[in-house]
C-alpha cells in the first residue's frame, strides 16, 4: 500500500509499505478520508518524534478485514476510527479526566512502524483495545466521509464548550477564525450563545458571519474592547476560547471578558512562551483560567450525533482537498493559507466518494 512516511523534520516520503496484519482481536480499515490537523502539522514540522512514522488521525473509511474474535463489527461497514480510547479504571479516568489517562495518551492505531495514528496511508491498523471500547463509531448511509472526517475534532471543540459551560443567552469571544475557531462559531451558535469571532484576514472574518458568529471584527481593530463592550451592554463576554496561540489575543481576551467570566485555552501554545499577569487581575474580577486538550470520551456519542445529523455545517469548513501523494503540498498550503484556506481534506489513492 502507499503511505506518507515521516522520515524527519519535514521529510515526508510517500512509500510502498506493507499493509499492517491484523491480529484475532484487531480490524483493518480502508482509508477514505483523512483530516489535516494542526497537531499533524507540528509533529511534521518539528523534532518532536523519532522517525520513521506514519500519522494522521482524522480518520473515516471502511473494515476491509477483521480477525477472527471480532463479533460485533463486518467487514464492508463504513467506520470513523478514533485514535484516542481511555482505560475508564485509572484516577483521571475516573475523575473524567480521560485525556490524562496513559492509556488515551499512548496511541495504538497503525499503519506501520511505531503506531502515531495511521491515517495517512490507504490502510490502519484498529488494535483490539480501540475495537472493544467504542473506537469505532459507524457511519450512517446518508453521512459522507468527509462529513464522518469531523467526529473527531468536532469532540475536541465540544469538550472546551462543555468545559467552558456555555449556556443559552452567554456571549463568547473566539480568537481566531481558522477551521477550529469557525466550528467553535457553529457550536456556541448551536448551544444558545452568541459568538463573536476575530481574526486577521477579512475572508475568516466574513467566514465566521456566515457560519453563525453574530459579530466578527479585525484582531487588529484598536477599538475592539469597546465594540464588544457595546454589544454585551458594557459587561464583557462571559466566556474568551483562545483557538491562536497568541500572546496578544489572550491579553484582548482578558480585556474583553467580563468579571466573573471565563478564559479558556485551547490552542497550544510554544513551550517557551510565558505570559506574565498580575494575579489581583484574576482575585479581583474572579477571572477562571482554564485549559482543554484533545477530546473527551464522555462526548463521543454527543460529537458523532452534532456531524451526523448536521446540526453543525461541517461542510462549511472544507477549503482544499489534496491526494495524499501530495501531503507535503498540503502542508504547506496550511502553514501559508490563503485567504480561503480552511479545513484540509486528504485522499488514498484507493479511491474519493
Amino acid at each position: 500500500m502507499k503511505a506518507q512516511v515521516f522520515r524527519g523534520v519535514n521529510q515526508l516520503s510517500y512509500e510502498d509499505i506493507s499493509i499492517p496484519e491484523i491480529g484475532a482481536d484487531e480490524v483493518l480499515v480502508q482509508v477514505r478520508v483523512v483530516g489535516l490537523c494542526q497537531s499533524d502539522i507540528k509533529k511534521i514540522r518539528y523534532p518532536l518524534y523519532e522517525p520513521p512514522r506514519i500519522f494522521g488521525h482524522e480518520t473515516a473509511g471502511v473494515i476491509s478485514a477483521i480477525g477472527e474474535a471480532v463479533t460485533d463489527w463486518q467487514v464492508g461497514q463504513r467506520v470513523v476510527v478514533m485514535h484516542h480510547i481511555p482505560c475508564m479504571r485509572c484516577a483521571y479516568c475516573l475523575n473524567e479526566n480521560f485525556s490524562m489517562c496513559d492509556t488515551y495518551k499512548r496511541i495504538t492505531t497503525t499503519a506501520g512502524f511505531v503506531p502515531s495514528g495511521g491515517g495517512f496511508a490507504e490502510y490502519v491498523k484498529v488494535p483490539g483495545h480501540i475495537v472493544r471500547n467504542g473506537g469505532l463509531i459507524p457511519i450512517p448511509d446518508s453521512v459522507t466521509f468527509e462529513q464522518a472526517s469531523f467526529v473527531e475534532p468536532t469532540n475536541c471543540c465540544l469538550k472546551a464548550v462543555k468545559k467552558a459551560k456555555v449556556e443559552p443567552g452567554q456571549t463568547v469571544l473566539i480568537t481566531g477564525a481558522g477551521p477550529i475557531g469557525l466550528m467553535f462559531a457553529m457550536l456556541v451558535k448551536y448551544f444558545g450563545a452568541r459568538a463573536i469571532a476575530t481574526d486577521l484576514i477579512p475572508a475568516r472574518i466574513e467566514k465566521a458571519l456566515n457560519v453563525g458568529a453574530e459579530a466578527a471584527f479585525d484582531a487588529r481593530d484598536p477599538d475592539l474592547s469597546a465594540k464588544i463592550k457595546a454589544l454585551t451592554g458594557g459587561m464583557g463576554v462571559d466566556i474568551c476560547l483562545l483557538a491562536v496561540p497568541s500572546e496578544k489575543a489572550f491579553f484582548q481576551g482578558l480585556d474583553c471578558t467580563r468579571k466573573g467570566g471565563k478564559i479558556l485555552f485551547f490552542a497550544e501554545f510554544p513551550d517557551e512562551v510565558e505570559i506574565p499577569i498580575n494575579p489581583n487581575i484574576l482575585y479581583r474580577r474572579e477571572l477562571d483560567l482554564m485549559g482543554s486538550y484533545s477530546s473527551s470520551y464522555r462526548l463521543q456519542a454527543l460529537a458523532a450525533d452534532i456531524v451526523f445529523n448536521r446540526r453543525i455545517d461541517v461542510d462549511k469548513l472544507v477549503s482544499d482537498r489534496y491526494p495524499l501523494k501530495e501531503l507535503t503540498a498540503a502542508v504547506e498550503r496550511a502553514v501559508q493559507p490563503t485567504p480561503e484556506t480552511y479545513k484540509i481534506l486528504l485522499y488514498p489513492e484507493n479511491g474519493k466518494e
